[in-house]
């Protein structure tokens, strides 16, 4: 009998992976390579079970747990925009290309695919709506930083939910010419704007087409880090939440929908690796979010997780067979608004600032001296750029791909990046395969190894898109 059990469970859990997908949900990790992912089920344990080990996300569960390879046409180590149109086309193009090939051809995308087989469609991301992923869905320009002629691509699309931070250029050409705001050309193409969760919710209903965006003078590039977000904030997982209630409204069609977590790139840039963990686990409240429409519709909900290439070669574990990640808890924000609050305290004493209060600052934002001990090497290389930054006046900001950073916030996440064990081998993005998770409905077309162009292909084969 428990034979014939698990005959028929195994017969079942075949059917709901090889049965057609009507709903699709797409994450793509921007900058999350493995072990970002593994460092923040290892970084999850110490802090929640205090043991060495790991604390699973809920996507690293799903039954399918594979790796892809994601260089470019052009490129060993591939850039967003060229890894997002091979996730979005199954193409590979030169670096910089938004859904064109390397001749400049625009490439049809699986979001594109999925419109044409009658599906409703979203496309959705924790930075700006014109930044390289969301828009290799969408647009077709030869160059990422085309952000107004990115934008203008959006309504020729004609999907049905468009979500983010904003728009970095709504009213400037690539060549930096004015040009009319691209918000009446949204409108008049039948799109509603709400600005936030609530106005979403209010406008939502008469709708017919959607653009959520943050609400009016918050920052239009990006959705504030996990670590930072304060109530009220727009948050992926309320992203993901109004693009299911909007694409499933009114008659069914199925959707496909793709949500990206692009903040755990400007923290990896940036070496933050407490922030990169709470971005990715940021990302898994997202997935739950998919994850409970799924179990409403198992038999017809594909949900991938994957990313569009790994960024920092982060290293977990410095040579000494330990780390310690607990420590990076005592970190209470990111590195942008510990800079953001040496910064203040700077204009506060009018450039007058004593070691005391950098100490006491440090001491709050990060746990160093009143929490974690710190070494004698590691409170020189601090008072180093004290004596550097503030007694000489010698203020010579850190730069990474997203963020300008006060040199005593980089020297200070230097320091919890030692205490942590955590290294980092660049500022910049490596060809380090990406994890690729999948559950639901067609899920088995994700067994083995593949190249990043092989996702979108699957998916459509999955959802029925010729």
């Amino acid at each position: 009998m428990k034979r014939l059990f698990y005959f028929f469970l195994f017969v079942c859990v075949a059917v709901i992976a090889n049965a057609q997908a009507k709903y699709v949900f797409y994450f793509i990790g921007d900058g999350m390579g493995v072990n970002q992912v593994n460092g923040t089920e290892m970084y999850r344990a110490e802090i929640q079970k205090g043991r060495i080990g790991v604390e699973p996300l809920l996507f690293t569960q799903f039954p399918v747990g594979t790796m892809a390879t994601t260089f470019s046409a052009t490129n060993s180590v591939t850039d967003s925009s060229a890894a997002g149109t091979a996730l979005s086309t199954g193409e590979k193009t030169y670096n910089g290309s938004i859904g064109m090939d390397d001749q400049k051809n625009p490439l049809q995308t699986v979001a594109e695919k999925a419109k044409k087989a009658g599906k409703r469609v979203g496309v959705t991301t924790s930075v700006s709506v014109d930044h390289a992923t969301p828009a290799a869905f969408y647009a077709h320009q030869p160059d990422r930083n085309m952000y107004y002629e990115i934008a203008t691509d959006l309504p020729k699309a004609g999907f049905d939910f468009y979500a983010g931070a904003g728009f970095l250029k709504p009213t400037t050409t690539y060549d930096k010419k004015e040009a009319p705001s691209i918000f009446p050309m949204f409108e008049e193409a039948g799109y509603t704007i709400a600005r936030g969760y609530n106005d979403y919710k209010a406008k939502a209903a008469a709708a017919g087409k959607m653009i959520l965006i943050q609400e009016e003078g918050a920052d239009t590039g990006s959705l504030p880090y996990a670590i930072d977000s304060k109530e009220g904030d727009l948050t992926l997982a309320q992203i993901t939440e109004s693009a299911i209630d909007f694409l499933t409204k009114g008659k069914n069609k199925g959707f496909f929908l793709m949500v990206e977590g692009g903040k755990i790139d400007w923290a990896c840039h940036g070496n933050d690796a407490a922030t990169v963990f709470h971005e990715v686990a940021d990302m898994d409240n997202a997935i739950k979010v998919a994850y409970e429409f799924y179990k409403k519709h198992p038999k017809e909900t594909l949900i991938v997780v994957t990313a569009d290439h790994e960024t920092g070669g982060i290293a977990l574990g410095t040579g000494k067979y330990a780390l310690n990640l607990k420590a990076l808890e005592n970190q209470k924000a990111s590195a942008e608004v510990l800079s953001k609050k040496i910064s203040d305290l700077r204009k506060a004493k009018n450039n007058h600032v004593a070691w005391e209060d950098i100490k006491n600052l440090l001491s709050e934002e990060m746990g160093f001296w009143s929490v974690l001990p710190i070494t004698w090497a590691q409170e020189k290389k601090l008072r180093d750029e004290y004596e550097k930054s503030f007694v000489r006046n010698k203020v010579e900001f850190a730069e990474s791909m997203y963020a300008k950073t006060e040199p005593m916030a980089a020297k200070a996440k230097e320091v919890m990046d030692q205490i942590a064990m955590v290294g980092w081998t660049s500022g910049g993005h490596s060809a380090g395969y990406v994890p690729v998770f999948a559950i639901g409905a067609g899920s088995d077309l994700f067994i083995g190894k593949m190249d990043n162009t092989e996702i979108p292909k699957r998916i459509a084969k999955a959802g029925g898109y010729k």
